[in-house]
């Protein structure tokens, strides 16, 4: 099949956000039997055109959201494709689907930030042939949000690159229990309730330690930072990682903890932190669940707005290294059994070999 998958303006392919490294993951995978082209913006230092095997990618114009669907459709005008896929952005979606009517479109949605309900949306979600969504939670509710369009929707789970995320050779150290969190520094994502949660854990386990991380706006990092002074924690901040080498980070953590305090789609950090062999505490909300198995491969926190209740399932662990362990065996195999690129690639094709004219 020939492939043309559209990416969001925001960020270059490769780039360090989620959905980039996705698109990216996903269609290596699909160029082993496909012919796929990724659009992009530029990027600095970014040639124009990259192509290695079956996979190109397109790098144009993107002053603005208008100038960069533009420079999209102007590069597909006139070729040939047997389904068109657009991340994360309607409204890009249905302009597709006018210059290809005749073409199966599919909108592949990673989170619920850029389908507000409306009726802009709401038009543009019309337009759709398919609607991926990576968890039953998003799709649940995308189908609630959007009934019309529930038929068209599908659920394609994302993956993890098992060979590079996976377990630091020879047994965890005995020493400091070490906790890592990473993503971006908003307060949605909990950072906070977690500087709190390890104030907590640290009165009976003083060697625990958190590394936090990822890049914020600036105040916010001060606020972070000052209310780790405040709790006495030890926290190393350390600022954006590339996703290149972020491997290495999960690799030195006895803990990954993922305090999100909104609605997450899939929680991708959470399976990287799984296939490198951690165990994962996690907020009992959105498609989390459906990734971490509570008691079996980490614990799910159902008051995920409370420190305490975060500190509880940390402080069991940094006291029995045996179950950390144990929950840290069984969070590999099951993101080696259950979450790799070529099962979320191998799903995504068996979706559109359905759909293709």
């Amino acid at each position: 099949m020939k492939i043309l998958m559209v990416a969001p303006e925001q960020i270059p392919v490769p780039g360090s956000g989620s959905v980039e490294i996705c698109m990216l993951a996903i269609a290596k995978r699909l160029a082993v039997s496909h012919q796929v082209t990724i659009v992009s913006r530029r990027g600095s230092g970014l040639p124009r055109t990259s192509r290695k095997g079956n996979l190109t990618i397109v790098r144009v114009p993107a002053g603005s959201s208008l100038q960069y669907i533009s420079s999209v459709l102007q590069y597909a005008k006139g070729k040939r494709y047997d389904i068109i896929q657009v991340d994360n952005r309607p409204h890009y979606m249905a302009k597709v689907k006018r210059l290809f009517p005749h073409t199966p479109v599919a909108l592949f949605l990673h989170s619920l930030t850029f389908v507000p309900r409306t009726s802009a949306v709401s038009a543009s979600l019309a337009k759709a042939d398919l609607i991926i969504a990576n968890s039953d939670s998003l799709k649940s509710n995308l189908s609630r949000m959007f009934p019309k369009q529930a038929s068209k929707i599908r659920r394609v789970y994302l993956g993890v690159d098992a060979s590079r995320f996976k377990p630091a050779g020879g047994s965890r150290s005995s020493g400091a229990f070490r906790v890592l969190f990473a993503g971006r520094l908003v307060p949605r994502k909990g950072a906070g309730i977690l500087i709190k949660a390890m104030g907590v854990v640290r009165r009976t386990h003083p060697g625990a330690r958190l590394t936090i991380v990822g890049g914020g706006k600036e105040e916010y990092v001060r606020k972070l930072k000052s209310l780790a002074r405040e709790q006495g924690v030890p926290v190393r901040f350390a600022g954006r990682i590339s996703h290149r080498r972020i491997h290495h980070l999960y690799r030195k953590a006895d803990v990954f903890v993922c305090p999100s305090q909104r609605h997450e789609a899939f929680g991708l950090v959470n399976v990287e932190a799984m296939a490198s062999g951690l165990p994962v505490v996690a907020s009992d909300i959105g498609g989390i669940k459906e990734i971490v198995k509570h008691g079996t491969n980490g614990f799910l926190v159902a008051r995920y707005n409370s420190p305490e209740a975060h500190a509880e399932w940390i402080g069991m662990l940094a006291g029995d290294r045996e179950l950390a362990s144990r929950l840290g065996r069984q969070a590999r195999k099951d993101a080696v059994s259950r979450f790799t690129w070529k099962k979320t690639a191998d799903r995504l094709i068996a979706i559109y070999k359905t759909r293709k004219h």
